[in-house]
């Protein structure tokens, strides 16, 4: 009885509260804001929000099962699996994994578009970390507990709710779990999805990263390359003159900070990083090899190509020079290995889905912050189909480190969000929010 009169109680302080948010800064001349409060009117969909809050408890129980399950980077599989059956369970029509590792689930709209809303299931953590979830408090500490676990259970509650009120949308719906989204997984995932001759993506909605008032909307391309210097080595003495890698690494970083300094002072902004360096063997030897790894980063693909050209011709006026002052032996050579190329772009202001997300934003009570940022939506924007990233909500930090920690700090506000979001662009079937 008293669970009963605590239900009704919320329904009621939600009812108001949505209706206190309708009168904030999203004004109703605004097509996209009248297009949410319809939306949010609507009784399947008021029934889905509020089912949001009575499953809060699973969506943490799967959070702590999915955070438990390593998913290190090119090692997805086990963590996939149980994502599938979660999906399964929660209603999805029907559940597969890709030749790459994702994880997608179809909800059967009645039209022909489709709309994907992804997160994804790997972490930067080796397979050998510990992902222990452990509790002090409310808070819950394990690597990889928000970055992107959380975000994977925000769109399978979305899915559930969804199906617990019969929600019917005009357009087919994908619920994914991506692979190789972080470091050198290189947007792996993503990139098999918007393949040629892939799965038809109309629009594409990432969830990742904290506020649920940041939209990432433009793409921050990158480039990465592994540079390794062979020589044939010997001693210090003995073998003195012959090509030393590691002096022809550090020759190649000084050239490229030269010319790069010069170049990223002006045009859009644009980044680079010598992050690792590794070679030889003890003090008293030439290394037979030497290696390191740069990052690139442009808001712009054609300043991104240029200091890719700019770096690439450092490397090889720096091989020519060093290979002019070898005394003994053969030359030097070097193997240039690209292991990251993320696209720039950027989703138009006036796109729908863009438009759609700041107004539930503004529904909410808060000012969106439109953003830049490497995500599972460079892809999609970089070949011009509209697309963002939100925040999973909540409050955490330590992202990337081993006491990551999350909060379920209304949690469920992200849930809502992403729910609207999604079900705007998806459209309600016989588009009864237009």
């Amino acid at each position: 009885m008293t669970r009963r009169i605590v239900a009704v109680a919320f329904a009621c302080g939600f009812a108001v509260a949505m209706s206190a948010h309708a009168q904030g800064r999203c004004e109703a001349s605004n097509p996209y804001c009248a297009e949410i409060a319809r939306l949010v009117d609507d009784a399947a969909i008021r029934t889905a929000i509020l089912h949001i809050d009575a499953i809060d408890e699973q969506g943490m129980r799967d959070l702590i099962t999915l955070t438990e399950i390593p998913a290190p980077p090119f090692g997805e599989q086990a963590r996939g699996e149980a994502y599938a059956a979660m999906l399964r369970e929660a209603g999805a029509d029907s559940v597969w994994t890709d030749d790459e590792g994702n994880v997608i689930a179809l909800r059967r709209g009645t039209g022909e578009r489709v709309v994907a809303i992804a997160g994804h299931l790997d972490t930067v953590f080796p397979k050998e970390t510990d992902v222990t979830v452990k509790q002090r408090g409310d808070t819950l500490y394990a690597p990889g507990i928000g970055d992107d676990t959380r975000g994977l259970v925000v769109i399978l509650q979305v899915l559930r709710a969804l199906e617990a009120a019969d929600v019917a949308t005009d357009a087919n719906i994908l619920f994914i779990g991506t692979v190789g989204e972080e470091g050198l997984g290189d947007l792996r995932g993503v990139k098999h999805l918007f393949r040629d001759g892939g799965p038809r993506i109309d629009s594409f909605i990432a969830v990742d990263g904290g506020s649920e008032a940041n939209i990432t909307a433009q793409a921050l391309g990158s480039r990465r390359y592994r540079v390794t210097f062979k020589g044939p080595g010997g001693h210090s003495w003995g073998a003195f003159g012959t090509g030393n890698p590691v002096h022809a690494l550090g020759r190649t970083v000084r050239i490229f900070d030269e010319a790069a300094d010069a170049f990223t002072r002006s045009g859009p902004r644009t980044s680079y990083n010598v992050g690792r360096i590794g070679g030889g063997t003890s003090v008293n030897s030439v290394p037979f090899e030497a290696w390191f790894e740069v990052d690139m980063r442009s808001e712009s693909q054609e300043s991104l190509a240029r200091i890719d050209s700019i770096f690439l011709a450092s490397v090889e006026q720096a091989l020519q020079e060093q290979n002019a002052i070898v005394r003994e032996n053969e030359a030097l050579t070097v193997d240039v290995q690209l292991v990251g190329d993320r696209p720039s772009g950027e989703t138009p202001d006036d796109a729908p889905l863009l438009q759609r997300a700041i107004a539930v934003t503004r529904h909410f009570g808060d000012e969106p912050r439109i953003g830049r940022s490497s995500t599972d939506s460079n892809v999609p924007i970089a070949k011009g189909i509209p697309a963002i990233t939100i925040g999973r909500g909540g409050a955490g930090g330590n992202s990337h480190a081993p006491d990551e920690w999350w909060l379920n700090e209304n949690g469920a506000e992200a849930i809502r969000r992403a729910l609207l979001i999604l079900v705007a662009e998806a459209g309600l079937a016989g588009n009864r929010t237009t």
